[in-house]
């Protein structure tokens, strides 16, 4: 069976779910938190506990060649259904050799899983086409800034868990796009909760990360949507007095997006806050909160102008020009612009 193009993690593991396994997984990519999700969640439904002594197999791409991968794959399950061979670290074998032709003559007893981070399979290649035709090949991508939100609370949601706004982009700040680590801090927090389900605050977030609640990126952008001089001065003084804790990139991240959503909302068909919504696809509290204050308080001529002058900064913060400017101090040149 071939795969649809473009297949998601939820997919594999809704398919996986309902019993529909596939003879190879080909899982690839710069983002390996869900590269070992999807593979840990297969094993575990390919396989009951009982059957796992004699039936799995799990060897790492730098202890094997293709052809030790591949006669393990050949070998039958052993008083089960079937068995598993789970490559772990795949980029790391030599050669792939042997793997096209078993994609050809697969073992239909065997879930053979390759997981090869940081890289991907050469899609022009007979090998990829040949996966492709029997098999899955997933891509896991390193997520955006502005789609962590809604990676932190789809996670807390599944852990039966609430969590604030101004907590989840205290998280997504503090945090950045690691999905590993991102998971781990709200695990923490989540097992620091005083009973079962309960609420994420950004007070929580405070005690347990260090991060700030009142001096964030989140409510810098709060700040700058108000036009507020004396609120947006306060944060970056804050900044400045805390570099450890500052990422200038995170914060002109932020800002860039931000701005580019306003400068996107000037074009969109209806200018209500359900209109802007389904134009920028963002939820409705941040068009309310941020972007329509944005879009009063600012010209389109001005944004344009904010943007390059991000830009510049963004440049100069990696040394064009021969700038040496210290990251606060450029940030509070961005803002002075931005606000004046």
């Amino acid at each position: 069976m071939a795969q649809p193009k473009g297949i998601t993690h939820k997919e594999i593991i809704r398919d996986a779910r309902a019993g529909n396994l596939a003879p190879i997984y080909y899982l690839m990519g710069d983002e390996p938190y869900y590269i070992d999700k999807v593979s840990d969640f297969l094993v575990e439904t390919a396989l009951k506990p009982e059957d796992r002594d004699f039936n799995l197999d799990v060897v790492y791409g730098a202890d094997v060649s293709m052809n030790q991968v591949i006669e393990l794959a050949h070998a039958y399950p052993m008083m089960a259904d079937r068995r598993v061979v789970l490559v772990r670290e795949a980029q790391a074998i030599r050669s792939l050799d042997g793997l096209e032709q078993y994609a050809l003559h697969f073992t239909p007893t065997t879930v053979l899983i390759l997981c090869h981070k940081y890289g991907k399979l050469d899609a022009r290649k007979a090998v990829y086409k040949n996966i492709q035709q029997v098999g899955v090949i997933y891509e896991s991508k390193r997520l955006y800034d502005s789609q962590l939100p809604t990676f932190i609370t789809e996670y807390a949601s599944r852990k039966k868990v609430e969590i604030e706004l101004q907590a989840v982009q205290m998280l997504a700040d503090h945090v950045g796009a690691d999905l590993s680590r991102l998971a781990a801090e709200l695990d923490k927090l989540i097992l620091a909760l005083p009973q079962s389900g309960g609420r994420i605050t950004a007070d929580r977030v405070e005690e347990l990360t260090g991060v700030s609640k009142d001096f964030n990126n989140f409510e810098l952008m709060g700040a700058l949507a108000q036009r507020d001089v004396l609120r947006a001065m306060r944060i970056v003084k804050y900044f400045q007095s805390s570099p450890k804790g500052f990422s200038l990139q995170a914060s002109l991240s932020g800002i860039f997006t931000f701005f580019s959503d306003v400068m996107l909302a000037f074009y969109a068909p209806k200018k209500d806050e359900n209109g802007i919504a389904d134009w920028l696809g963002k939820p409705g509290w941040k068009v309310r909160q941020d972007i329509l204050p944005a879009c009063r308080n600012y010209s389109g001529v001005k944004v344009m102008h904010i943007l390059g002058e991000i830009r510049r900064i963004d440049g100069a913060s990696k040394g064009v020009g021969g700038c040496r400017t210290a990251p606060g101090e450029l940030l509070q040149e961005l803002i002075f612009f931005i606000l004046h």
